[in-house]
């Protein structure tokens, strides 16, 4: 029948049907629910049905059925029908079109019931129920003993009554899940790379972020989630596994820290670290361009233009600036006691060989995000790797033409280490691998009229410890210096962090909120963005992009 036939059927006998309710009921409100369920039952069926030639046969036919259920013993109405019961029920060989969406309603409900007994007591309901095992072979197969299967039977009966009897309640993550804006990894990432790839699922990043403050069993995440306690089970044993969730007897707690920022918390952020980047960054920049530091011959690469085999083009102080500003900005602590939480007493160990924190946020749509935002969401910040040779140093930022790739960027600086130290050797490398580390911008090849080659750096090199250090000391005297303004400068923002911190989580978020200014790649964006604003700096050339902000340091 069509709907508004059936709308218009169902509304021409509501309130015939409320009369024969009220006659036969006990109660005013046992007539409403009564009432209300015929011509509930009646419109579905009205809708699945062609072939009726007497509708008002039909719908006093269905009003009878409905009160010779009403009243039965709640185990055997459709939410609360023992599994026996309805095993019974689900074999009917011909259902009524009334009985035909009964059926459907509790098989529905009998199969997301199901979902939410535990692992062992669903495989069991499984084989007997839907696999027609007995109890002996269920116990061969599961490998427990007979009585086990028959206690976890009566024991899931139990459960399953309870679920039918209940109306689940879901948040509004069923319809309206959450999304991080940012994941990081704040140390060395494993085998399975950045922590990115373990939330790249909608699923498992809200379960992450509803057990985020309190622990949450399967069925109370499955339950606020709006899905199947099957999906999230699985799904949480491997975030478990890898060490991004904790179980806590039943329930499981998130074992990342999850930023929820308000408008108030951003404009701290904001206000911090647009104050903290200019004072440091200028006072920075005006150290290094008043020292002799940039020609330092032990300082090399960076030459651009014309070159030739026996004349170099003069250094780029400027792209010089690109790679030293950063690096010393992240690696330069001050002397003062104040890192007191050590990365140890808080990194987690992964089982792929990570050691590190994850950090993920999400912004609601009404909260403005942080100044560039957009920016550090396409890049990774400081990123370092190291041999007994060599450290590269890399800052990747939205003006690095070479991007690091999350999986990727390990395995090619080993590689490049032994390139290097190929040529460092005074070995002939083949004309790809020169080809390799030029496309990378690591270094230039020049080819002479008579054939030979001459191979020149060309992202920055420190040739020894003694140059790093010294470098390294104009920062930590420039802290030294500026130590109590920035401490000063942090605060406010430091504080409403770590009262939106969940509990377990503070200590981990102490320690990071100690390196605030330090290695830092927020600190870092805002000090460039400063020094391009009034001019210090220039933005690299497309040349320059493979190579800024890179590092070479020789041990």
């Amino acid at each position: 029948m069509q709907r508004k036939d059936a709308e218009m059927l169902i509304t021409k006998f509501i309130k015939p049907i409320y009369g024969f309710a009220l006659k036969r009921a006990k109660s005013l409100q046992d007539a409403e629910d009564l009432s209300q369920e015929i011509a509930l039952r009646a419109f579905r069926a009205l809708l699945m049905r062609d072939d009726i030639e007497e509708p008002e046969k039909f719908i006093w036919t269905i009003a009878h059925n409905a009160l010779a259920n009403h009243y039965r013993d709640m185990e055997k109405t459709m939410l609360g029908t023992p599994i026996d019961e309805l095993s019974e029920l689900l074999m009917s060989d011909a259902p009524s079109a009334e009985e035909d969406i009964i059926l459907h309603e509790t098989k529905e409900k009998l199969q997301n019931e199901i979902a939410y007994l535990s692992k062992t007591q669903r495989a069991i309901v499984i084989l007997y129920y839907y696999e027609n095992k007995k109890q002996e072979e269920i116990a061969s197969i599961l490998n427990i003993p007979k009585g086990t299967v028959k206690w976890h039977l009566f024991e899931a009966k139990k459960e399953l009554k309870r679920g039918m009897n209940i109306m689940r309640e879901h948040s509004e993550l069923k319809f309206n899940p959450i999304k991080f804006d940012t994941i990081s990894t704040n140390g060395s990432q494993g085998t399975k790379g950045h922590n990115a790839n373990f939330f790249r699922s909608a699923l498992s990043q809200n379960i992450a972020y509803i057990t985020k403050d309190t622990p949450k069993t399967i069925n109370e995440i499955a339950e606020a989630l709006g899905v199947s306690p099957v999906y999230v089970e699985s799904e949480a044993e491997y975030l478990e596994e890898y060490a991004f969730l904790i179980k806590k007897g039943e329930k499981y707690l998130a074992n990342i820290i999850i930023e929820e920022p308000t408008n108030e918390l951003m404009r701290l952020h904001d206000e911090a670290y647009e104050k903290a980047a200019s004072l440091f960054g200028n006072s920075l920049y005006d150290a290094l361009i008043a020292s002799d530091i940039l020609d330092d011959r032990d300082i090399y690469g960076g030459r651009f233009g014309e070159m030739t085999m026996t004349e170099d083009p003069p250094k780029d102080k400027n792209f010089l600036l690109w790679a030293l500003i950063p690096y010393i900005a992240a690696n330069s602590e001050s002397h003062a006691e104040k890192n007191h939480i050590k990365f140890e007493d808080v990194a987690t160990y992964r089982p792929d060989g990570g050691h590190n924190i994850c950090n993920a946020s999400l912004l609601l749509s009404d909260v403005t995000p942080p100044k560039y935002m957009e920016d550090l969401k396409k890049c990774l910040g400081p990123c370092w790797n190291e041999n007994e040779h060599y450290l590269i140093w890399t800052c990747d930022t939205k003006w690095s033409g070479e991007r690091i790739d999350y999986d990727t960027y390990t395995h090619h600086v080993r590689h490049v280490f032994s390139l290097l130290a190929q040529i460092d050797e005074g070995n002939e490398l083949p004309e790809s691998d020169l080809a390799e580390l030029a496309k990378h911008g690591y270094i230039r090849v020049v080819s002479g009229k008579h054939g030979d080659t001459k191979i020149a750096p060309l992202a920055v090199q420190i040739g020894s410890r003694e140059t790093k250090e010294k470098l390294l000391n104009i920062g930590i005297k420039l802290r030294n210096q500026l130590s109590k303004e920035l401490d000063a400068l942090k605060a406010p923002y430091c504080q409403a962090v770590m009262k939106n911190t969940a509990p377990h989580m503070r200590k981990v978020q102490e320690f990071q909120l100690q390196y605030m200014f330090d290695s830092d790649g927020w600190f870092i964006l805002h000090i460039l963005h400063t020094l391009l604003a009034n001019g210090k700096l220039n933005p690299p050339t497309e040349e320059q992009k493979r190579a800024v902000s890179t590092l070479v340091i020789h041990k």
